[in-house]
């Protein structure tokens, strides 16, 4: 199991409307990040700053995630999402939510 965390922009005009988003996720939506071996899925809001978990169980990262871009849905959930974040100065090329390393852990 690999643990993935990262950060995005949410401004206050899109809060109440990605919070509201995220509490009836499509059921197609949650199908296809269970599909693409992700569990314990978490986000996150401190301020204007979107903070997001989860735990990959696979074997291929890459391929994994390249199944759920590909999704129909998952395409379209992301269409409605996206206009409302606000990617954070500093990520990688390509990024669009910024991958923030783990400095500690403990079970």
């Amino acid at each position: 199991m690999q643990r993935y965390a990262s950060v995005i922009g949410l401004s206050a005009a899109h809060r109440d409307q990605y919070e509201r988003l995220h509490a009836a996720v499509w059921p197609d939506v949650l199908e296809q990040i269970r599909k693409s071996n992700i569990r314990n899925y978490s986000i996150y809001r401190y301020g204007e700053l979107l903070f997001s978990y989860f735990e990959y169980v696979g074997s291929d990262f890459e391929t994994d995630m390249a199944k759920m871009a590909a999704d129909p849905t998952t395409q379209k959930w992301w269409d409605v999402c996206m206009p409302l974040q606000s990617p954070v100065e500093g990520r990688a090329e390509g990024e669009w939510w910024m991958a923030i390393p783990e400095i500690f852990h403990t079970d």
